[in-house]
């Protein structure tokens, strides 16, 4: 096969598990070119996201002792999403197949196998799901299918247990990079292109080494990140919260009205407290939820760049 992949591995103060990336990674790939299911010029591509340890020295280092290791090194730290565009759309100049995978090495990367096979069977897109969620604590697997039943709610059409693992074409990625928001949040915006595609399905396991770089925090803003960046029903809410607040606040008043001309009335220091209390926290809600989508405007009407980067060899390598 002439089609050539570049395997995409965004890092970020991965030196624990980067040697062990880098070996299996590179064995996957080798299989790959060895069994002619892709060209010989195919690479392995690391983004580095503006590590502070030594994953681009070793990255680079790699790259003298490896022919089909290449890096990317930004300027500073840009986030995941970016590193994963930036690496698509450096590959999408030279590559005819892109595989992303984080590494960590918690995706199988056996699952390459799969995925090219699928996309000689003339998929564009070839997702990377997971077939169970068994590796997660309680917590983190309600709170991913809770998120995943909210967003189709929300009418967001997401691959359920799919992240970031997954096989495009280079027809599919340059559809992909016509998004132009900076706002990224991929998982989403890949179902959107619609080009033919496929699953493939595949066990996680445990993180090789070093710490998760998404920790509660982190993941509860991508979450919200992704809701408020592909659907408005969040302001639509809103809406109807306050209608319902009016709604109530008639009842309420019909209430008053009733009890005063029945003589029933009474001291009502702690309905009044709990309705200033409710009123003002709905108000303050509503603004933040209000401030979040404004404040995502004025992110992307300024145009900044998504990322700078400091030096890549991959281009070098991809012209010899």
């Amino acid at each position: 096969m002439n089609d050539i992949l570049t395997i995409i591995i965004p890092c970020f103060n991965e030196q624990e598990v980067l040697p062990e990336t880098r070996k299996e990674v590179g064995k996957i790939l080798n299989d790959l070119i060895d069994g002619e299911k892709v060209s010989a010029k195919s690479k392995i591509l690391f983004v580095d996201d503006g590590s502070s340890d030594n994953t681009w020295t070793l990255i680079e280092d790699y790259s003298k002792h490896y022919s089909y290791v290449t890096g990317i090194t930004f300027t500073r730290n840009y986030g995941h999403q970016n590193a994963l565009l930036a690496g698509l759309s450096i590959a999408s100049k030279y590559s005819d197949i892109m595989i992303t995978i984080d590494a960590d090495l918690q995706d199988d990367v056996n699952a390459m196998y799969e995925m090219i096979d699928k996309y000689h069977q003339g998929n564009e897109i070839v997702y990377g799901v997971r077939s169970s969620r068994e590796t997660d604590t309680f917590f983190k697997k309600n709170t991913a299918l809770a998120f995943y039943a909210l967003m189709r709610k929300l009418g967001v059409q997401l691959v359920p247990n799919s992240a970031d693992y997954r096989l495009m074409s280079k027809k599919a990625v340059l559809a992909l990079l016509e998004y132009k928001e900076r706002n990224l949040f991929l998982r989403g915006m890949v179902p959107l292109i619609g080009y033919q595609s496929a699953k493939v399905f595949y066990k996680r396991k445990k993180r090789f080494a070093g710490k998760s770089k998404y920790p509660l925090k982190k993941m509860i803003h991508f979450a919200f990140d992704g809701i408020t960046s592909f659907s408005t029903t969040p302001i639509k809410l809103i809406m109807n919260l306050g209608i319902l607040v009016i709604i109530v606040s008639i009842v309420l008043m019909i209430y008053t009205l009733v009890q005063k001309f029945s003589g029933g009335t009474t001291s009502g220091w702690s309905s009044l407290m709990i309705s200033i209390w409710l009123l003002g926290g709905v108000q303050l809600l509503s603004l933040s939820i209000l401030g979040e989508y404004i404040g995502k405007i004025f992110t992307e009407v300024k145009m900044r760049p998504r990322f700078h980067i400091r030096y890549e060899n991959y281009s070098k390598k991809m012209k010899f």
